[in-house]
Formats: structure tokens, C-alpha cells, sequence
């Protein structure tokens, strides 16, 4: 875990209420993977003692990429940073995907903000044949920011697939063999734990990026616990066993 001062390239507005912020730390970028994310202290004022979990959404040489939605004050005040302020920013944490392997197919699901993870994701996959889905409440709030070979779901039908990603999925699933197939997914529980049910019923390797409030983003405080699938007695920390797991290890 690196903590370092990181200056602020760009803050970027991509679309309504979606923003992109780059920092510069050769070191993070460094030791960064895929599906890791980072502890950012947005200011002294607000919540002092707090930082705020952000997906490492891309890398480029010293450069990170952090993708997030202006949703309260802690967002909105990291929306308000400029070029050549200064962020604490602790990390990279967590487990991230596991992308080896010699699956021919990476099926990407990915569900409001949970696009995040997946410009990093989708930059290592350079020998696979990419699919990705992603899912929104109507075509407003599509995220497509550095994705490959997109397929909308809209809850509304406003655009692409009429539905929710998951049934999205479940619709094109059967044009990929499951044997050379790894699927990756990002987003609210209600998506991950109905993706979970589906992949695990009908054999697919998947992997799910999950979420939690976290203090500590290390493993300290115990506050992220998630059930696990395999011991009914055990908990998992979302971020230090996670954030990702194989789908058939956690209980959402």
C-alpha cells in the first residue's frame, strides 16, 4: 500500500453528473491491477478521519484514472478539484481480476457506475475476444467511457436491450461456449447477486466486483464484511479478500 501525495491532472466532466479524475503517482500506477481501487481523502474539512474507495477505473504510464458519479459532498468536492492540487490517496488496495488464463471469451457486465473497473480491465485483455454489456435506467445515464464492443440495456427500452444487463446477458450467453468464457461484472447488489444466480446455475466462471462503506480500506476496522458462500459461519472483508471474488464464494 502506497500513500503518497498525488497531483491532479484533469477533472473532467464526461457526462451529466459523470466525471473523470487523473492523478499523477508513478508508484500506484506502478503496482496497480484491475479491479484494485484507491482511499481518497477528498479534503481536510470533510469527514477527516474517513476516505472514500474509488476503482482504479484506468492506467497510463504514472497516470491513474479514478471514473466516479457526483452523488454528495464528498464527490462534489473532489468534482471542484483543478490541475496541480494535491490528493492523499492510499493504495492500490484490495484483490483485483484474475485475467489469466486461457478462456477465449471476456464477457464484461457492468451496471450504472460499475463501468468503472473496465477501461483498466479492458486494456489487459488484448488476446481476448471482448463483449461487454452495460446496464442503466435509461439512455442518459449509459457510461460507454473507454469500453470495447458495447451492447446497451435500458431499463426504460430508450435504448439497445429493453431490460436489465443480467436478462441482456442471459439473451446472448448461448452464442459462448462456457468452457471458453470468463465473465467480469461491476455494480448495485441487486445486479451482482441476480448475475451470481444465473452464472452459477448454468456453469460459467465469474467474477464480481463488490462494494461497501469502509473506514480503514485495509482490513483493520472489519466494518466491509460480506458472508461467505463456502463457510456459512466466516465473513469476508470487501477489501482486503475483495473487492473481487469468484461469484460462487460470496453470499450478496
Amino acid at each position: 500500500m502506497i500513500d503518497k501525495n498525488c497531483e491532479v491532472i484533469t477533472v473532467e466532466e464526461i457526462q451529466k453528473k459523470i466525471y473523470i479524475l487523473q492523478v499523477k503517482s508513478r508508484n500506484i500506477a506502478n503496482a496497480a491491477k484491475p479491479g484494485q481501487f484507491c482511499n481518497i481523502k477528498v479534503s481536510d474539512s470533510y469527514s477527516p478521519l474517513l476516505r472514500r474507495p474509488f476503482s482504479i477505473c484506468d492506467v497510463k504510464n504514472d497516470v491513474i484514472t479514478f471514473q466516479f458519479a457526483l452523488v454528495g459532498e464528498g464527490t462534489e468536492i473532489l468534482s471542484k478539484k483543478r490541475q496541480g492540487d494535491l490528493l492523499d490517496i492510499n493504495g492500490p488496495l484490495g484483490n483485483g481480476f484474475d485475467y489469466s488464463g486461457d478462456f477465449k471469451n471476456a464477457v464484461i457486465v457492468a451496471g450504472g457506475i460499475g463501468t468503472a473497473p473496465f477501461p483498466f480491465l479492458t486494456g489487459q485483455l488484448k488476446d481476448k475476444n471482448i463483449i461487454t454489456l452495460v446496464g442503466s435506467k435509461t439512455k442518459t445515464d449509459v457510461i460507454k467511457y473507454k469500453l470495447k464492443n458495447v451492447s446497451v440495456a435500458t431499463d426504460d427500452g430508450s435504448e439497445g436491450f429493453n431490460g436489465n444487463v443480467v436478462k441482456l446477458l442471459e439473451s446472448v450467453a448461448g452464442k459462448y461456449k462456457k468452457d471458453e468464457t470468463k465473465i467480469f461484472a461491476c455494480g448495485p447488489n441487486p445486479m451482482l447477486r441476480a448475475l451470481s444466480k444465473y452464472t452459477i446455475a448454468n456453469g460459467y466462471n465469474c467474477e464480481i466486483s463488490t462494494e461497501s462503506n469502509m473506514a480503514c480500506g485495509f482490513g483493520i476496522c472489519q466494518g466491509c464484511n460480506i458472508h461467505s458462500a463456502v463457510d456459512e459461519n466466516k465473513f469476508l472483508l470487501v477489501c482486503k479478500d475483495g473487492p473481487v471474488f469468484n461469484a460462487e464464494d460470496v453470499l450478496l
